[in-house]
Parts: structure tokens; C-alpha cells; sequence
């Protein structure tokens, strides 16, 4: 199950952070979400290592925590989108696949001309479409 979404901009500030449990995790979520810029940045600033490629926009598996695994994606504008789960066995292919569509949700909710670039998100229709996917991921239409 999806617990948290969140889109971090260029300078690791929180744009949007959408948890999907119950309120006192949400604390605990940012958290999270804060702690995995540092994996973010490190895997961007050291791509020697056996990390994807620089213009690989999905970055994987972020890190595992006891209870959620964390996983991420990175713009070609340095947007940061994270995404905190609390399953087990989750498919790479899955991953990719929720991810695009994020980011396609994404675009649209920053192309309405009422949206100041580097702001918070706060259109409720890309909350709702967040949710959506969000659902449809769970149910294992990632189409």
C-alpha cells in the first residue's frame, strides 16, 4: 500500500506531501520524505557508482526503512518525486510505470497559468488525480 507521496522542487522545498494513512503518520512521513533527499542528492552528485545513468529520470529504490521502502524520481527540471510504501514486493516495472504517470499529473497541475513555478501545489484536481492513480496502483491496473 502507497502511505505517502510527496514532490520536493529544485532546492529539496516541499511542494506537495499527500499521505494516505492516518493522521498522526503524517509527521513520521515528512520525515521520511526529508531523509531520502539526502540518497536523492547523493546518487545524482556521485553517478560512478552503480547507480542509474544520469538520464535515467527513475531512481529506484531510494532506501529501506523497517516498516516502508522508499522509492524515487527525478525530473529533468530536479523536481523530486517520492513516493513511501509499506509493501514488500513491489516490481520495478510498477514503480516506473506509477511514476510516469505522476509525472504526467504533475506537468498539467504546473501548466495552469494561475500556478507560480516553485510553489506549493495546491490544485485540488491534481489531488484528486494523485488519489486516483494512487488506487489504481493498489489494485494492480497500472495501465
Amino acid at each position: 500500500m502507497i502511505v505517502s507521496v510527496a514532490v520536493v522542487g529544485q532546492q529539496n522545498n516541499p511542494l506537495y506531501l499527500q499521505s494516505f494513512t492516518e493522521a498522526g503518520d503524517e509527521l513520521k512521513l515528512h520525515h521520511i520524505v526529508h531523509c531520502s533527499l539526502d540518497v536523492i542528492d547523493e546518487r545524482v552528485n556521485n553517478p560512478k557508482k552503480n547507480w542509474p545513468t544520469l538520464n535515467e529520470t527513475f531512481l529506484g529504490l531510494l532506501y529501506p526503512s523497517e516498516n516502508y521502502k522508499v522509492y524515487g524520481y527525478l525530473t529533468n527540471t530536479k523536481v523530486k518525486f517520492i513516493l513511501v510504501t509499506n509493501e514488500i514486493d513491489v516490481k520495478d516495472a510498477d514503480m516506473r510505470n506509477f511514476f510516469r504517470r505522476f509525472h504526467a499529473a504533475y506537468v498539467d497541475a504546473v501548466s495552469n497559468p494561475f500556478h507560480v513555478p516553485g510553489k506549493k501545489i495546491t490544485s485540488r484536481s491534481f489531488a484528486v488525480r494523485l488519489s486516483a492513480i494512487v488506487k489504481s496502483f493498489e489494485s494492480g491496473s497500472n495501465a
